[in-house]
């Protein structure tokens, strides 16, 4: 095989026989927004049934609460096409929800007791019932709190023109699929070791209403603003850190990316290890289950990871039988906050930045990621989450301490080289202009999104939370107005009259009791 290096790898790109390569870059989004009250309080009501079935409707769903909504656009090679798509789907859910708003935020709106998260509730079939229960087990043994956090997940796969192009620019000699996959986890080591960068840019969770610290004793310097919002000075993601979407229990889980093989054996380990910490709990072979099994992770969806490598599965795969089965086919970012300041929830230079990042992940060295060096990755992700905009932030990088500014700045430099190539391929600009635009930031805090945030907080000395309402009517009152783009209403009108249809097919295909359906679930699992 023959190595080249970031450098090289853009320069042979760059020649006639391969610069249309990075052309076809696809895409998708999910964005999870609660719905609430239009007095900030999260909705208790179900999920609106003129939105459609959250089991079997492929676009517009419920994550882990009933108020929890997800939107899941399809797979597309226009980010303005996704977008349009992703304004769409919400626009339709909000026509059908009363005068119930969307939360623009990460961390949840105030909640006055974690009763009033309320499960998501799939129907009576054995999947959904299935999907409920694990729901259950996630609440008995981490809160429901944390299952209130928002987020954003950016779904990219890379076009089979590029893979064939590295495949022979490398010299490599193995099944294309192999190589595809080997080439899916060195951009994932590198997203790890760089991941920090997207927290400082797209972190939008600085910010936290008090109603989310119930029974915790956080050690976090808060400050306090008007009655009830605490926040970090320099804070970025919240929701990525300690008190967020993360799970202690799992830090014992060494699962790494050095070969597909490695992360499918971690991965299946912890599913199949029983857990000292829930053993307590009843799992479904108990009369009345609270969890679906009492094994570290109950099913492989349950390990929080901010990457994941993904191949679409067939009927009654898990994620890693069907990763075995024909190797990686995209990667999943859930790394990023809910974006306020977008109606959509994430904006068009988010993408275009992801696009350049990603990119650049793919075609730089990505040496092995020792267990040891994941650790000091997430020490260097901490650090940003607490203290990403103070001027003075260090980081370890390598063996030496380096400034976030120094480090981002070297980053921003060879993702102006990326760009420049993504750009003469599509004819563009856009990708460039992007990158100028948010090299700025790396100097400049106040520019990210955590910085507005707080800017606009502290100038007028008001809580989160009426920051987030007062965005939610104004976005509401925007989707109502605008016309539907990528969607005809007809057709989301019969997207829903399907999915209760699908449901009915689902509840009548079972064909064993519910028990019977598990046990021969994890049989095969």
């Amino acid at each position: 095989m023959k190595q080249l290096n970031l450098q090289g790898k853009l320069k042979a790109l760059a020649t006639p026989a391969h610069l249309s390569a990075l052309c076809g870059i696809k895409r998708g989004i999910e964005r999870e927004a609660l719905r609430i009250k239009p007095s900030g309080e999260i909705a208790k009501t179900p999920h609106p049934q003129g939105a459609g079935h959250a089991l079997t409707h492929g676009a517009i769903t419920t994550d882990f609460s009933e108020s929890l909504l997800e939107f899941i656009t399809p797979v597309s090679e226009s980010p303005q096409e996704t977008l349009a798509q992703l304004s769409d789907l919400q626009k339709y859910t909000l026509s059908h929800m009363g005068d119930e708003l969307l939360w623009p935020m990460s961390m949840p709106c105030f909640i006055q007791h974690e009763d009033d998260i309320v499960l998501a509730q799939f129907g009576d079939s054995n999947i959904g019932r299935m999907k409920t229960l694990y729901r259950e087990g996630l609440k008995n043994r981490y809160g429901s709190m944390m299952q209130a956090i928002a987020g954003v997940h950016f779904n990219i796969s890379f076009p089979d023109t590029l893979w064939q192009s590295l495949q022979q620019l490398e010299q490599d000699t193995r099944p294309l699929q192999d190589f595809i996959s080997a080439q899916y986890l060195g951009l994932i080591r590198n997203f790890k070791r760089e991941l920090w960068l997207i927290s400082y840019l797209f972190g939008a969770s600085p910010a936290l209403c008090s109603s989310f610290l119930q029974g915790k004793n956080s050690q976090l310097p808060f400050k306090k603003l008007g009655k009830g919002t605490l926040y970090l000075e320099y804070g970025t993601a919240l929701r990525l850190g300690d008190l967020g979407y993360t799970n202690s229990a799992q830090s014992s889980l060494k699962v790494t990316y050095n070969s597909l093989d490695e992360y499918i054996t971690g991965l299946q380990n912890a599913i199949r290890c029983r857990s000292d910490l829930y053993h307590h709990i009843p799992d479904y072979q108990h009369e009345t289950p609270k969890q679906l099994n009492k094994n570290i992770l109950q099913i492989e969806n349950e390990f929080y990871s901010p990457i994941r490598p993904k191949r679409n599965g067939r009927s009654g795969e898990t994620p890693t039988q069907a990763l075995s089965r024909g190797g990686i086919e995209y990667v999943e970012i859930r790394a990023l906050d809910v974006n306020p300041f977008s109606e959509t929830g994430i904006d068009l230079e988010q993408i275009l930045f992801l696009d350049v990042f990603l990119s650049y992940c793919l075609l730089k060295d990505s040496p092995e990621l020792s267990w040891k060096e994941q650790k000091t990755c997430d020490a260097n992700l901490q650090q940003v989450i607490n203290e990403g905009r103070n001027p003075q932030v260090m980081l370890q990088r390598g063996a030496e301490a380096c400034s976030l500014q120094q480090w981002g700045l070297d980053i921003f430099a060879q993702l102006e080289s990326v760009a420049a190539l993504m750009d003469e391929a599509q004819g563009t600009q856009c990708y460039a202009e992007v990158i100028e635009k948010l090299k700025a930031w790396v100097t400049q805090p106040e520019l990210t999104i955590s910085g507005r945030i707080v800017a606009q907080l502290t100038s007028e000395d008001k809580d989160s939370g009426e920051l987030a309402l007062s965005l939610a009517a104004g976005y509401k009152q925007h989707h109502a107005s605008a016309q539907y783009q990528a969607y005809a209403a007809e057709t989301l009108d019969t997207m829903r009259a399907q999915s209760f249809t699908d449901e009915q097919g689902v509840v009548a295909a079972d064909s064993a009791p519910f028990n019977e359906f598990l046990r021969d679930y994890f049989s095969r699992a």
